[in-house]
């Protein structure tokens, strides 16, 4: 069987177990993954929206993909439809005992549930609310007008202005949690358990395609990149270097991911993005001999860690809106201090510390080590990091603590920011990512009288002109620093910085020869 594009002469080939025969699926490597769990449906007879599972001959889930292994007839992927569970005798009778729940179970499970409708009734409600907020709003504000209030009574209407708005803006986020009937105490609780993700099987395309800056990130699912990033910690030896559980890892990094908002362009998948470049420079430049397994970890696990809770608007927006976070940490690096904040609220947790087995003096190496790199990822210290490691990078000595750190830094940020290193198909859409969360910045800074900057104003920028200045002056003179260093990353992370700044520049004369303006 196949897709029609069976004799094409890089068709993929593997071998099926179906309703008890062996049958052969070919395919294009160009095939998407719905394409090919389509005809894998097609051929047992199913509805294709059942799960399909593929399990090799050890048990292992296989990942569906046109980059899946390849197997041969002796060793075929079992197929597995996964059907609704049927219920066991005991389970029936332990939901009939729950069904003959008492009357005041059922009269306190009555009130939860009217909380919950009314709390659906406010959110429905949110337009009307946001029209009465404003009105308030205005209403504040020509009083503040036409009674001539001093300046410090000033500044506290505003702060309860911005509050007001972020009522508003609070509101839209509604968090769903599971109710679950305790009967011995008769109480309603909520209870939260922590999920897992299924154990996939890389091949080895796939596990030397981890280690290129090519590597595109758009094809992976949430659970497939925990598995990626669990990889990592197992492949540089990082699992026995910090003597980490494996069921600790996987909650942990479980927890790293909830813990990073759905925003259009800080979320889980800049982490994973971030995290996979430092994971190709530390290969790509043969690190492993370079520097201890101890700073490897620290490289990668700052880079997880690098934005937790990221809210969506930047440093410069807390500290002029002056929020809880600027007002905190006192307008300084307040985003990324509270990153720092969170990553070790988590290692708190004994469930999620991957450090919890070593001594008291080695976690606070660590910390200090992964807060230190977290903080450089602020812009705003961009030239000041910059400047110190190229005095340093002519001599450069790895035995050398402050060159080290120094290196650690740039090479965090040359991570966070490496985007446009990867092909154009790949870097383009996290722009338009990048654009919509300055967009949605700028507009709450016009709506609430705040300073807005010209490269965030949807007025006043395009994609080019967003990217070239960026590429021209921040990433080329950064990455070119780093070459000194390292010259095997020329080819591959330089001269695609070049090709990116060539391509926006003819991108910006387009429209400007399309422009109104020239015609």
């Amino acid at each position: 069987m196949g897709n029609g594009v069976s004799q094409h002469e890089n068709a993929r080939t593997i071998y099926l177990e179906m309703n008890s025969k062996i049958e052969k699926l070919k395919f294009s490597p160009y095939s998407s993954t719905g394409d090919i769990i389509l005809l894998i449906s097609t051929a047992m007879g199913v509805n294709r929206w059942n799960d399909i599972i593929l399990k090799d001959q050890s048990g292992a889930l296989v990942s569906v993909g046109p980059m899946m292994p390849i197997n041969d007839s002796s060793t075929p992927y079992k197929v597995v439809v996964v059907k609704p569970p049927h219920e066991k005798p005991e389970q029936q009778l332990d939901r009939n005992k729950q069904i003959g729940i008492t009357q005041r179970n059922e009269e306190m499970l009555k009130q939860t549930l009217n909380q919950v409708a009314d709390s659906f009734s406010r959110v429905l409600r949110l337009d009307e609310l946001k029209q009465e907020l404003n009105a308030r709003i205005t209403q504040l504000e020509r009083r503040m007008e036409a009674d001539g209030i001093k300046l410090v009574e000033i500044d506290r209407c505003k702060k309860d202005i911005s509050e007001l708005r972020d009522i508003i803006y609070d509101t839209q986020r509604v968090e769903y949690s599971p109710l679950n009937v305790d009967d011995k105490d008769r109480k309603i609780s909520i209870r939260r358990d922590i999920p897992s993700y299924p154990k996939y099987t890389l091949s080895h395309e796939t596990i030397e395609y981890l280690k290129k800056p090519t590597f595109d990130i758009w094809h992976w699912e949430s659970n497939e990149m925990l598995s990626l990033l669990e990889h990592m910690y197992h492949e540089l030896g990082l699992v026995s270097e910090f003597n980490i559980n494996p069921i600790t890892l996987k909650r942990w990094l479980l927890r790293v991911q909830e813990s990073y908002r759905n925003n259009p362009f800080h979320n889980f998948r800049h982490c994973f993005c971030v995290t996979q470049m430092m994971y190709g420079i530390i290969h790509m430049c043969k690190l492993e001999g370079k520097i201890t397994r101890h700073e490897l970890g620290v490289l990668i696990t700052a880079c997880v860690c690098h934005d937790l809770d990221h809210p969506g608007y930047n440093n410069t927006y807390q500290i002029n809106a002056r929020t809880d976070l600027a007002i905190r940490y006192n307008d300084i690096s307040p985003l990324e201090n509270h990153h720092c904040a969170v990553a070790f609220q988590i290692f708190s947790n004994p469930e999620t510390n991957i450090f919890g087995n070593l001594d008291s003096d080695k976690f606070k190496l660590i910390r200090q080590s992964i807060i230190m790199l977290i903080l450089a990822t602020d812009m705003a210290r961009h030239s000041e990091i910059l400047e110190a490691f190229k005095t340093k990078v002519d001599k450069f000595d790895f035995q050398n603590e402050d060159h080290l750190n120094s290196l650690k830094m740039v090479m965090i940020k040359c991570c966070d920011i490496s985007n446009e290193v990867r092909p154009m198909e790949i870097s383009e859409p996290w722009v338009d990512c990048l654009l919509e969360e300055y967009f949605n910045q700028s507009d709450r800074e016009k709506s609430e009288g705040l300073p807005v900057a010209p490269f965030m104003d949807r007025d006043k920028v395009t994609k080019p002109t967003a990217q070239i200045g960026f590429i021209k002056f921040v990433l080329i003179p950064m990455f070119e620093c780093l070459v000194n260093l390292f010259p095997q990353l020329e080819d591959a992370m330089l001269n695609p910085l070049r090709d990116a700044r060539d391509h926006y520049e003819d991108m910006k004369k387009k429209q400007e020869a399309n422009s109104p303006d020239n015609k």
